[in-house]
């Protein structure tokens, strides 16, 4: 018998369920036991004071014992019984066949007649819907809609959905009806090429982009020609000959403005309209920032190279002209008028702070107000202050990989120190205590036990679980590590997660599990301010929590988060022998770690502005390594954070977003009110902002209120052949992949899935209640005969 007594439940206001064997019985509202004592002194009472000297021993008794009866079973019926079952059930076998009949499966053959003729001929009903079609693909939706509790589908399609649900959001919420998803495999016949362009829709003059051009395709063997223009006149002219390809262009813009990017195949296939992409570039000057320092570093010349720099010992009396301003070893004594660079960065502005030996611990920021802006403070972190709770999902999705969600929570205990409070938290459907929040001075070894007897059953709501971990934080701060596979399509997981990111709390998210929901656990993580790692990453916690807690030793440096955009795309090869003696801040995104486990890289919000630091350096105060490549990318986006937009401090249309046919392009306009003269309807979106949207009906470098964007071919021509998305859904909920002549295989699967094995929920309040009633019935009919045989008066005295 496994029994959970201490329930965190947020469906119910408590619950308490105990399992034997396959069956768990529980109450769903046990709080309402607490009427049954005050019932029972009520009823002694009532009996005492209105048959007292006149009603026999035994009468009084029995009438004790039928009225506390009544009342037990109706408090326990208000308390919500309940008994859960894993039962086999059994219906009609069918095939509901959902057919996509988009552009994109033109390039394959039509099976759908031949897979109802042989589906029936196995006495199995086929039925046919349609879930897609013309150059519309809500493919994920079209699923959704047809899904039924413990049902299945075959869909007939390549999986390239255009619009509705992602395919990932459509098989969650299948595994959460248990229904499956299964597919007949998509196969080409036609040759269909198409080409896309990606490049920065904004960059500055004088600075070299690259722009990628890439042709794709199905049934591609044949050579293909790629010319690429910009602004009119070819830059380039290759040819792929395996008919797919990539080719990258890199372009030096002089002139600021929109600038035309194209690029067109030369080919004879099933679709011209994807022959052409289109790409809008907007150049703007290079963005002025400030470079601060007391010395010369090269530093200074490498910033000289991507912006506009101008160069100070201090801060100067006037900040208006820049967008962010970068500091490099710099005491806070010399740093001048703090309060007007705290004004700058709190107003919209950036900042980066560069270490050294002067700067940090050497420079007396821990003393001064300059502290108080960066996403790290001097000195190691506070020694016992951190408060951990263990979110570990024990829900029935979760099955054999059970195992892997305790081996990374006992991974992660071992790398918290002793002075860590911790605490751990089971969820399915419902939260619930596992270990009480402690330090793990003491309670290591029962904290470890507990995690390992944890077993799997239920289903699956994250949303619980960190509201389960939010009200054992007991509104302190702290971190949530939420291990799971993610399987969750019906809680607001994410709206909680938001909720205790602005509380100060933070949600690590671990993948888990033998199918992991990659997407919803980084949304978890991203917005409370947290980090997702694979379970094979774990290792960089021992990073992220300071003080007698971190045992690491790496070599060189090592980034924490690559989520950020900071450390995206970013690798980092340099080792700089040097690192100043920071932690960071509550609130502050660590992002990479030098060799000693400190922080190297931070970031965060403050005011309306953003703040970086980086506090590796080489001897003598440069960067060293870090200014040559791969590592110098790390660098210049960190300056690129701090600034923001580049374009936040000019009037008019600073943006328009390139766009496809049917889709809409958002406009940007920056001014004290927005433009008349247009038939584009702007709206404020904030002081001194406005947007309009547009919807372009064809293709080409479109124009409006002195923006130019483009418009490109619908995006059903830009995908063929069956997507990975479609396949990963019907591996997730334990689908089929069959071929076109598997007819026989589908109708037996059918067969197969029309019996399932489920949880099945039985309420008993009214069998309660019913008895309730007969045995209340009866007393009063007893009681009534008793009177009519005369004996009532004499012998009970209860008329």
């Amino acid at each position: 018998m496994i029994m959970n007594i201490t329930m965190l439940s947020y469906d119910v206001p408590l619950s308490v369920r105990t399992s034997f064997g396959d069956i768990v019985v529980g109450l769903n509202r046990p709080l309402a036991l607490i009427a049954l004592p005050i019932a029972i002194a009520a009823v002694i009472g009532f009996i005492n004071y209105r048959a007292s000297g006149t009603a026999s021993a035994r009468s009084r008794r029995l009438f004790a014992i039928s009225r506390i009866t009544v009342i037990a079973l109706l408090v326990f019926a208000a308390a919500g019984p309940f008994t859960v079952i894993t039962m086999e059930t059994t219906g009609d076998p069918s095939v509901s066949l959902l057919v996509d009949r988009s552009n994109s499966t033109a390039v394959g053959p039509n099976q759908t007649e031949e897979l109802v003729e042989g589906i029936e001929s196995e006495g199995i009903p086929a039925t046919v819907s349609t879930i897609a079609r013309g150059e519309r693909s809500p493919i994920g939706d079209g699923i959704a809609a047809n899904l039924q509790e413990n049902g299945s589908v075959v869909v007939v399609s390549d999986g390239q959905a255009t619009g509705g649900q992602s395919l990932s959001a459509t098989a969650e919420f299948a595994r959460s009806i248990n229904a499956t998803i299964s597919t007949v495999a998509f196969d080409s016949t036609q040759t269909e090429q198409y080409v896309t362009l990606t490049g920065p829709s904004k960059t500055s003059v004088g600075v070299e982009s690259q722009i990628l051009t890439r042709v794709r395709g199905v049934e591609a063997t044949d050579p293909v020609t790629v010319t690429v223009s910009i602004d009119g006149e070819q830059v380039t002219e290759e040819t792929l000959d395996d008919g797919t390809g990539r080719i990258p262009v890199r372009h030096t813009f002089e002139s600021v403005g929109a600038h035309r990017v194209t690029a067109a195949v030369e080919n004879d296939d099933t679709y011209s309209q994807n022959n052409i992409a289109r790409s809008t570039i907007r150049v703007v000057n290079k963005p002025t920032i400030l470079y601060v320092s007391q010395g010369e570093y090269p530093l200074q010349s490498y910033l000289q190279q991507l912006y506009t720099v101008e160069t100070a010992s201090s801060i100067p009396e006037t900040l208006d002209p820049y967008y962010a301003v970068v500091v490099q070893n710099t005491a806070a004594d010399d740093l001048g008028n703090i309060e007007r660079l705290q004004r700058f960065v709190i107003d919209g502005n950036g900042l980066l702070m560069l270490g050294g030996p002067n700067g940090f611990e050497g420079g007396g920021y821990d003393s001064s107000s300059i502290g108080t802006m960066l996403p790290v403070q001097v000195g190691e972190g506070t020694p016992g202050s951190a408060r951990v709770i263990l979110a570990i999902d024990v829900s029935g999705s979760t099955g054999s990989g059970m195992q892997i969600q305790k081996a990374v929570a006992l991974n992660a205990l071992g790398q918290l120190g002793d002075s860590t409070s911790v605490g751990v938290v089971g969820f399915n459907r419902q939260a619930y205590e596992v270990v009480g929040l402690e330090q793990l001075t003491e309670n290591r070894d029962t904290t470890r036990q507990r995690i390992r007897q944890l077993r799997a059953g239920g289903g699956t709501n994250i949303a619980n679980g960190l509201r389960g971990a939010e009200e054992m934080l007991d509104g302190q701060r702290g971190t949530v590590i939420l291990i799971s596979d993610g399987v969750d399509a019906r809680s607001r997981a994410t709206v909680v997660a938001e909720s205790l990111g602005r509380r100060g709390v933070r949600v690590i998210t671990v993948g888990a599990g033998q199918r992991v929901n990659e997407p919803l656990l980084e949304q978890i993580a991203d917005i409370s301010g947290g980090t997702y790692f694979q379970a094979n990453e774990t290792d960089r916690l021992r990073i992220l929590f300071g003080g007698s807690g971190r045992q690491f030793d790496g070599e060189g440096l090592t980034i924490v988060d690559s989520g950020h955009f900071i450390t995206s795309g970013v690798e980092v090869t340099a080792t700089p022998d040097q690192v100043n003696d920071v932690s960071v801040r509550p609130g502050g995104t660590f992002l990479v770690a030098g060799s000693n486990g400190d922080p190297a890289v931070a970031a965060w919000r403050y005011g309306l502005g953003r703040v970086a630091t980086i506090t590796a350096y080489q001897s003598g105060g440069g960067l060293g390594g870090l200014l040559n490549e791969p590592d110098s990318l790390l660098v210049t986006k960190s300056v690129n954070y701090a600034i923001g937009n580049p374009e936040r401090k000019t009037t008019g249309v600073t943006g328009a977003d390139d766009t496809r046919v049917g889709s809409p392009a958002t406009i940007t306009y920056r001014g004290d009110s927005p433009p008349t003269n247009t038939s584009a309807s702007f709206r404020a979106v904030r002081d001194g902002v406005y947007r309009a949207s547009v919807t372009p009906e064809t293709e080409g470098f479109k124009e409006i209120s002195g923006a130019t964007y483009a418009a490109n071919y619908p995006a059903e021509y830009a995908g063929f052949g069956t997507a990975p998305a479609l396949s990963e859904a019907v591996r997730a909920t334990d689908g089929r992949q069959f071929e076109p002549s598997d007819t026989a295989e589908i109708a037996e699967f059918a067969r197969q899935q029309s019996t399932q094995v489920r949880d099945v929920e039985q309420r008993w309040e009214w069998v309660l209640i019913i008895l309730a009633l007969i045995i209340f019935v009866t007393e009063v009919v007893i009681r009534r005969v008793q009177v009519y045989q005369g004996h009532t008066q004499q012998e009970s005295g209860l008329t």
